[in-house]
């Protein structure tokens, strides 16, 4: 448990410094952020690509964790971008 948060929180902060524009900030919304990017880069890369190991829940690394933080970022940016206006 301890590894997926200290994965999480870089991946966050990572994923955060890759995608530019208005985004979460502080310590928790990034840890919260790339607790969910791990999560979507695990089935992005076990499920839909077939690469990892599903059985012990082999999140891609920390790779895997960034791109699933960036694609959550993109999706929460275009989100926020639509309901403003």
């Amino acid at each position: 448990m301890l590894g997926a948060v200290i994965l999480g929180l870089f991946a966050g902060y990572l994923g955060r410094a890759l995608t530019p524009g208005p985004g979460p900030s502080g310590c928790f919304p990034t840890l919260a952020i790339g607790l969910v990017g791990s999560l979507v880069g695990y089935f992005v890369f076990t499920e839909a690509l077939g690469i990892g190991d599903a059985e012990i829940l082999d999140l891609g690394g920390l790779p895997g964790a960034v791109l699933g933080t960036v694609l959550v970022l993109v999706v929460l940016q275009a989100v926020g971008r639509s309901s403003s206006r």
